[in-house]
């Protein structure tokens, strides 16, 4: 069994007090994950920035 099922299985004996504690840490957990991706993508930004500032990638993406 996978822990998706074992936590579906798990929340039909669970009071509904507790799933609204369930579903918030849920979905904190999901925000964090965005906040994660968009920290890792704000740090290699500035590693990118030469590559992106060339007259050779202008030159690639004029037609777009």
């Amino acid at each position: 069994m996978n822990p998706k099922e074992i936590i579906l299985r798990e929340i039909e004996h669970v009071p509904e007090d507790v799933l609204e504690e369930v579903l918030d840490f849920l979905k904190f957990l999901k925000q964090r994950k965005s906040l994660d991706m968009f920290e890792v993508t704000a740090a290699s930004e500035s590693a990118l920035k030469k590559d992106w500032l060339r007259p050779e990638e202008d030159e690639a993406w004029q037609h777009l």
